[in-house]
């Protein structure tokens, strides 16, 4: 039997045993939580969770007592010499109460107490993800912690979670792994410390210790609101910035509740992020903050890095030409096998992209720079493009074809002024499905190539209109849903418009704009604020092969290059500036994960754990990232400031 309460203009449903087994809004069909079934079962219920302790540790499902009120429930948990107190109370507001009590003779340190939230936040199809799933936006920054559930088409209302009493220091992810595969984000749980696993996750996690009798305890409130907007409304944090990230030696204006003088300001001439605090004498918080070298050391730094350390020299062929993943606690390159991800081909060629970039604008050595990038030419026509414009995963073998890649070295040959290769593997990647698939960088790359071929503005067009017509059924790419889907999408209708305005409804562009800025939320950290959920790649791309959250994922960029290039006729003056500084937050963002040797890192993977492994940590593998340079260069002009 379950019990329904009221819950604003929603309700919530309660198991027998009180958890938490769905929320949902009249104007949504469907529970904000994940429902029963292969990846959601009873154990990961709202409100279950574990706690690691010094005197033991246990995970916490049927309470050893109910009572049951009007307006909610009361829970007890005995977990060895502690027990966990929980209140649910319903009505305008749900709010939560959860209290942990050592009950034996000795203090006990808590290593680590997470509570399930299991939002849900998954990808069975574009259909489904945008009328009855959410993206859950999470903010553990101590007393100032909050989480927004925004359904994924950008609509109202959302469900925010606000900490009211207490302070939550820690996000972790439970469930995804090689069986729940790339379409679902996994359970997430809140921590007030999870100092057992990860000590110095998100700025470090506090040591709770409790002597005999002595508790510890925190409350969050629950309701909708209609926008992101709105919620904030309701909140008065103790410590945020308007602007998280800066070069080196300029400053970030903080600003302090508690403060009657104004703003202050922080500034460093160390390159790198760190944490500021605030405190109101009972509770703490923190926000996250970078400051950079300037793009131009950033760049050339990194290009002498890759010149020496990623290219396969001790090959005899032309693939000694090409670029390659490097382990940076090790100092090998990595060979790719049959791992895809770390082939000689596909996204690695970002990096050939960025040496184009850095010599086209007269930074670097040019000529080791033109070099390099002949002999990398060399390796791609002797290996990877074929005379009909097929463009090959790899150089080891045959036959494997994936249609992201064709733009990219289309681009390639065009940055070499050789537009007649690059429209031929154009004209073959639509002789492969093309106009059914959302690959990157193509609607300005055949606005490019249409001054020297007119039949591109064909493709550019039939492309633009086949994905009109598939509407809110977006074909599934490499998963079913993701960011990486909708800015490529936006990116393409972009550069209809663009290129014949009259022939493309502009609602068709804006009604979608919200699919695309729904994928992020204004978390006070640089890593999080405005940068898409990009939950998968720590795993595909990196040695650790962690599979969580990563912030910021380098194809973040891809949503800036929308915001930057968004036609200004179809938003006002105020819209166009939050799409501005959005973008230019992501690009910002992305300079974290370039260090200051010229190394870098393809993942953070954020959550302090995934799947009980420790995280909130750089992978040591160089990879990918080469992409996020690339942009900041094509939309930056050089500078970020």
């Amino acid at each position: 039997m379950r019990e329904i309460f009221a819950f604003g203009a929603g309700q919530v449903e309660l198991t027998e045993d009180g958890t938490v087994a769905a929320v949902q809004h009249p104007t949504r069909k469907h529970s904000m939580l994940l429902s029963d079934g292969p990846v959601h079962d009873p154990a990961r219920y709202w409100g279950k969770g574990f706690v690691i302790s010094s005197s033991g540790s246990h995970r916490f499902d049927a309470p050893d007592f109910t009572r049951w009120r009007q307006t909610g429930i009361d829970l007890l948990y005995r977990l060895g010499d502690l027990e966990l107190r929980v209140g649910r109370r319903f009505g305008e507001h749900w709010t939560e109460t959860y209290e942990v009590r050592n009950i034996a003779g000795d203090p006990v340190e808590l290593g680590s107490l997470g509570i399930s939230t299991p939002y849900r936040d998954l990808y069975s199809s574009s259909r489904e993800s945008l009328n009855e799933a959410v993206h859950a936006h999470i903010w553990t920054g101590g007393a100032d912690s909050w989480v927004w559930a925004q359904p994924m088409d950008g609509s109202g209302p959302g469900l925010g979670l606000q900490l009211t009493e207490g302070e939550l220091w820690a996000y972790s992810v439970e469930s995804r792994d090689a069986d729940t595969g790339s379409n679902i984000r996994g359970h997430l749980y809140l921590h007030p410390t999870d100092h057992a696993r990860a000590p110095h996750a998100m700025g470090g996690q506090p040591q709770i210790v409790l002597q005999p009798a002595e508790s510890h305890r925190w409350t969050w409130q629950l309701a909708w609101h209609d926008t992101l907007e709105a919620f904030h409304s309701t909140r008065t944090p103790l410590i945020d910035a308007t602007t998280l990230a800066a070069e080196v030696g300029e400053t970030i204006t903080i600003q302090l509740a508690d403060r009657a003088d104004g703003p202050a300001t922080i500034t460093s001439d160390t390159p790198g992020t760190q944490y500021v605090e605030a405190t109101d004498g009972a509770s703490a918080s923190r926000i996250n903050v970078l400051f950079h070298e300037p793009l131009r050391t950033i760049v050339e730094r990194r290009v002498r890095f890759v010149l020496d350390h990623q290219r396969p020299v001790e090959l005899s062929t032309s693939r000694r030409f090409s670029f390659v993943p490097y382990d940076n606690e090790t100092g090998l390159r990595i060979l790719s096998g049959g791992w895809r991800d770390w082939s000689d081909a596909r996204e690695r060629i970002g990096t050939a992209l960025l040496l184009q970039a850095t010599r086209d604008r007269g930074w670097g050595d040019r000529d080791e720079l033109d070099e390099a990038l002949a002999g990398y030419q060399q390796f791609v026509t002797e290996y990877l493009v074929s005379e009909d414009g097929t463009v090959a995963d790899d150089s080891l073998h045959e036959g494997r074809v994936r249609l992201y890649n064709f733009p990219w070295f289309a681009r390639f040959f065009l940055n070499q002024g050789d537009p007649t290769t690059a429209i031929r593997i154009i004209d073959r990647y639509y002789e492969l499905g093309g106009t059914h698939f959302l690959a990157f960088d193509l609607g300005p790359l055949l606005r490019e190539l249409a001054k020297v071929a007119p039949r591109m503005r064909d493709h550019l067009a039939n492309h633009a209109q086949a994905f009109l017509d598939h509407g809110d059924d977006l074909p599934p790419h490499e998963v079913n849903y993701e960011q990486s889907m909708v800015a490529p999408l936006l990116e393409l209708l972009i550069a209809a418009y663009q290129e014949a305005p009259d022939s493309l409804d502009p609602n068709e562009l804006s009604r979608r704009l919200p699919w695309l800025t729904a994928f992020a939320a204004d978390q006070p950290d640089v890593r999080l604020r405005h940068i898409p959920i990009r939950h998968w790649d720590g795993y595909w791309f990196g040695l650790l092969r962690l599979w969580g959250d990563v912030y910021p994922h380098y194809w973040s960029i891809l949503s800036a290059a929308v915001y930057l290039t968004w036609p200004r006729d179809l938003v006002t003056q105020v819209e166009a500036d939050q799409l501005d500084k959005a973008g230019r937050a992501i690009l910002q963002a992305n300079l974290v994960n370039f260090h200051q040797d010229g190394s870098a890192t393809c993942a953070f993977v954020y959550p302090s754990a995934v799947n009980n492994r420790p995280a909130h940590l750089p992978d040591p593998l160089a990879n990918d990232q080469d992409w996020a340079l690339v942009y900041a260069l094509r939309l930056g002009q050089g500078s970020l400031a």
